[in-house]
């Protein structure tokens, strides 16, 4: 039977009964609307009854042409399923999204991945930037794991605790041997001071300059508006570059202050405790995946790692 199924033709007809328009259908298919309307209309004389109704508008489904679009679409969908499974089957590994902050990836958890990579040579990793508070699902087309920024309880999740954080001012190695004296946080007065401006709805618990300086006896440095940014980790960049001096966090900052590349001028005087933290985010129900467990526990022992070598 299924050597004389018009798959072509039931395709095309699932996209136009998707958006119940021809010229959708061929836009999201590549052909024009000509070829979408000749092959639902093949499918209609094989089986000998109308699945649209044309109209001056477009076209519309009839009864029967809605049962069929539910019915075809489910019988896609499980066909694509099926092919992703065995496309992951033959590549001899499974697949892995983790959803965590731009900064995050870029400064703490890239630098780290070749040993999980080696470690677990079978599981293709995924790695989604995101600064939105991503919720993990278990489903294929959601990032399985999440590690979130903030400052919880997370609701409707599971969670683990990975790091706290510190904050205190950073600078170029170059800044601090030729730039204006920074030998107490009332020096930062002469200096550009480089601004995140944070984007999260938690924005409003979050310290910032204005709180450090406040925190260090400095009340008389302002902040230069000029210099704002949307990620802490474009902020360290700046930094790095010479053009002024960063509120780091001690996470996004370890790995650039033991290469050299980032000196911190007040060394662990004037060190600012963080409400924020890092944790890891699971779904809440459901079994865990062999391969998102295997990230968990390689990730938890990365984070206790990191915490021993910043103690």
């Amino acid at each position: 039977m299924i050597d004389r199924l018009p798959l072509n033709a039931l395709r095309a007809f699932v996209f136009a009964a998707r958006h119940e328009s021809f010229k959708a259908a061929a836009l999201d298919l590549h052909v024009t609307p000509g070829a979408v309307s000749r092959h639902v209309k093949q499918l209609e004389t094989l089986l000998g009854a109308d699945l649209f109704v044309r109209h001056a508008q477009g076209v519309s489904l009839t009864e029967r042409g809605a049962r069929l679009a539910d019915e075809s679409g489910e019988a896609f969908s499980r066909l694509a399923r099926s092919v992703e499974a065995a496309r992951k089957t033959s590549s001899g590994g499974a697949q892995l999204t983790v959803s965590a902050s731009p900064s995050l990836i870029q400064h703490w958890l890239l630098p780290r991945l070749a040993d999980f990579e080696s470690r677990h040579p079978d599981i293709a990793l995924a790695l989604e930037a995101s600064a939105q508070l991503v919720e993990p699902g278990w489903h294929e087309d959601r990032a399985q794991l999440a590690i979130r920024y903030g400052q919880g309880p997370w609701t409707g999740v599971r969670s683990q605790p990975l790091m706290l954080e510190t904050l205190f001012p950073v600078c170029a190695p170059s800044l601090l041997a030729h730039g204006p004296a920074l030998d107490t946080p009332a020096d930062l007065a002469g200096h550009t001071l480089l601004h995140v401006k944070w984007l999260s709805n938690q924005a409003e618990l979050f310290p910032g300059w204005r709180e450090w300086l406040q925190a260090a006896g400095a009340h008389e440095v302002t902040i230069d508006v000029h210099r704002r940014y949307s990620l802490f980790g474009l902020a360290l960049d700046q930094a790095i570059a010479g053009h002024g001096v960063a509120l780091a966090t001690s996470v996004l900052a370890a790995d650039r202050l033991a290469s050299g590349v980032l000196v911190a001028p007040f060394g662990t005087r004037h060190v600012m405790d963080s409400p924020f933290s890092y944790d890891l985010i699971m779904p809440a129900g459901g079994d865990v995946p062999a391969a998102a467990s295997a990230f968990a526990h390689w990730l938890i022992d990365q984070a206790a790692r990191f915490r021993r070598d910043s103690s």
